[in-house]
């Protein structure tokens, strides 16, 4: 079945729509699934009754629902700062963030700290998570499908950090997130909202150019530094109405 609408997949999400028909079989039995279940510590049966980061961890590190799972060496959840309400969500793992377990860690990540450095900020200062948090074969896009399996657990990081402001990085989280069919061409340049029903408040939200995708097309740079200089402001402007 070809699915291409972000909305329908929702949908189907917000219907209980949890476990998609795989290449291979979801082992939802095996006796590993078992012995997790058994040893689980400090991890909620239901991703609704998770209320920390720790067993947001845990819970997500448990899931047997997305078969990247079973390809990949570990579980990338997240880095930076967890009091910050600065929060940068990016794609998926690559191959070095699959071997260190953290996100950004790789060629991209280098670029992604000179480009928060250039905002006078750094990893200390900001959250970073990814919408997959395990690596997908051959460093390939994420699937429609896989993003909606992972799609709870993006939800609940950011219902967990209540940010301030989120930073997209390129068109999988854009779309994931903003929940549309278009390009990051598109939605990039301009301020949305993201709602949640845990969160007072809508959250400013800005998509920019993924910094793997600035390094294969450097010619964006120059675009991606003017949203960076919009994204500075908003910071700026936020922290002028808290004090």
């Amino acid at each position: 079945m070809s699915i291409n609408s972000i909305e329908y997949l929702l949908f189907l999400h917000q219907s209980g729509v949890s476990t998609f028909l795989q290449e291979k079989p979801n082992n939802f039995y095996s006796e590993e699934s078992k012995k997790l279940v058994i040893n689980r510590n400090n991890v909620s049966n239901k991703i609704d009754e998770v209320t920390s980061l720790e067993q947001l961890e845990n819970y997500i590190k448990l899931s047997t629902n997305c078969s990247l799972k079973n390809n990949a060496n570990k579980t990338v959840f997240a880095d930076g700062n967890p009091k910050s309400k600065i929060m940068f969500i990016g794609e998926a793992p690559g191959a070095d963030e699959d071997r260190v377990g953290k996100p950004f860690v790789g060629l991209a990540g280098q670029l992604l700290n000179k480009m928060i450095a250039a905002i006078n900020l750094s990893r200390d200062d900001i959250y970073i998570t990814n919408i997959v948090p395990w690596r997908p074969p051959n460093n390939r896009t994420p699937n429609t499908e896989e993003i909606l399996q992972c799609l709870p657990f993006i939800q609940k990081h950011i219902d967990i950090i209540k940010p301030m402001i989120i930073i997209l990085l390129g068109g999988t989280a854009s779309k994931a997130i903003l929940a549309t069919t278009h390009g990051i061409t598109k939605i990039r340049g301009k301020w949305h909202q993201y709602n949640s029903l845990q969160i007072n408040r809508p959250i400013p939200t800005r998509a920019i150019y993924h910094p793997a995708y600035l390094l294969r097309s450097p010619e964006n740079k120059r675009t991606t530094w003017e949203d960076l200089k919009e994204v500075k402001k908003m910071i700026q402007k936020i922290k002028n109405e808290k004090s």
